[in-house]
Parts: structure tokens; sequence; C-alpha cells
């Protein structure tokens, strides 16, 4: 199975990259499940009906979600209307949606995606993550239920990032962080089979500070006072993510691609 996870769509430049481009990727490389981490769609933060019904249409099978799920209020009653959203797995247990699904591609094979919050560095004490994938995983043998495992872990620390990479190896088909914006250069299979990259970077504008305009953040760095808002950087984006190839019989990966496509990074492809 072919499959490509991309990172945190920021704003609006992430979300016409997304749109004017994944058909053709789909197309081009043959691509058989895509999940599209949504996080920060809407203005940077969180992630409305609307935008998220245009990451679907545009091509992604699966949207995750982040620490930001339900900044935009909408999201908070559309999420159980909408399976192919989720949000993580380990959230409030009184929010609404999903922290894991298993999906179907074209072909009927099937797929589990599932996405947890880290603890390390973030603003909020999140349950546990392993233990919460440990269930997920149980549940869902990967090369017996399951085609196909996809894991985004949504977090600041690499070294947690990392440690759940180990965790789940032999597991999941792919781990993945999310949540920094910066594509690390670690991409790599994982004794088990497991593919794995610390942060699958973003889908915005890189001459930014982490997708957002860059005189806000530096005036803050700079002086310690706020002077506005954060604003979403507008110029072209870079998609960033992560390409896998796996076997259907086992699950574990074959193929693992740092991807950047468009924008000011490096470019990589599957076919580079």
């Amino acid at each position: 199975m072919k499959l490509l996870f991309l990172g945190d769509v920021m704003g609006r430049a992430g979300r016409n990259a997304i749109s004017g481009q994944l058909a053709k990727l789909r197309a081009d490389w043959g691509l058989d499940f895509v999940v599209v981490n949504g996080e920060n769609a809407s203005s940077g933060a969180g992630l409305t009906m609307a935008h998220s019904k245009a990451l679907l249409e545009a091509g992604a099978d699966v949207v995750t979600l982040g620490d930001h799920a339900f900044d935009q209020k909408d999201m908070l009653s559309f999420i159980d209307k909408e399976p192919r959203i989720l949000r993580p797995l380990n959230f409030s247990k009184t929010a609404p949606g999903k922290g894991a699904r298993v999906y179907q591609d074209h072909r009927g094979r099937k797929v589990l995606v599932t996405q947890v919050l880290g603890q390390v560095f973030m603003k909020r004490p999140f349950d546990d993550p392993f233990s919460a994938v440990l269930q997920v995983m149980r549940a869902h043998p990967l090369g017996g239920q399951v085609q196909a495992a996809i894991l985004d872990i949504h977090c600041e620390a690499t070294s947690e990032k990392m440690a759940m990479g180990h965790w789940c190896d032999g597991h999941m088909s792919l781990v993945v962080g999310t949540h920094t914006h910066v594509p690390t250069a670690d991409t790599m299979i994982l004794p088990g089979g497991t593919a794995f990259q610390s942060d699958a970077g973003m889908c915005g504008d890189y001459n930014s500070v982490i997708g957002m305009q860059k005189d806000e953040p530096m005036r803050r760095f700079i002086t310690g006072m706020p002077g506005g808002r954060f604003e979403p950087a507008g110029g072209e984006a870079t998609l960033s993510g992560v390409y896998v190839e796996t076997d259907d019989k086992t699950g574990k990966a074959l193929v693992v691609k740092a991807i950047r496509v468009g924008g000011r990074l490096a470019q990589s492809t599957p076919l580079s």
C-alpha cells in the first residue's frame, strides 16, 4: 500500500497548497491512502467545518487534529458528524469525536489511523499517550485486522516522539510527529518494520516563524512584549510530510521517504 502523511496545514497558504496539489500527487504517485494534519488550517489555530470539508474534498482520506482541536467552536458539533476527522486519543474523556478509527482504501484494505498528544513541554497535562496507544494496537493487530496503521504523535519533544516510535515498532506502519512545524532529518524504518520521522513539518509558508508572519514573533522574542496577534504567513507553501510503501501481508514498511513539494525548502518526492 502507498501511504502519504502530510504535516500541519498552516492557514490559507497551506490550505491552498493542499487544494491545488494533492489530487495530482495522488495520481502521479499512485497513492492509496492520505492522512493530513489539519491542526492549524484555520487562521493558524484549529480547524473549521468549512476548511475540514475543503481538505477532504481535495483528497485527504483522514484529517487529524491536535491540542487546538476545538479552538474553532463549530468543530465541537461537526466532528461527531464526520468520521474522517480524528481528535487526539488521550484528549479529555468528555470531548466529542474519536481518537482512532479503521478506514478502507479504494481496494477495501483496512487502515487504522490514530493520534495522541504528548506530555513533555505541552501546556496541558494530557493522559498517558503510551498506554492509550497500546490499547489501540492490541485491539487492531497489524497484519491481522488491519493491513496498515498510522500514528500521528502531536507533541513538542523529539525524545518523546522517538520513544513512541520504538514503543510502536512492529505494530504500526508509520509513526510520525507533528506540532513543531519543522521537518526532521531522521526518516527511517525502525528494526521492527515501522517507518518513523520525528516531525513531518508543516504545509505552509516557510518564509516565516513556524508558519506565522515574522514581525510579531520576532518582536516578542526581542522585547518580551506582544504588539499584536499572530497571523499566518501567506506566501507559497511547501507540502511537507512522509511517504511510505507497506507490505499488505504484514503491514510493515518497505520504503519511507521524506516529502517536500513546492515553496522554499529543498524538494523531495518518492520519484527523486
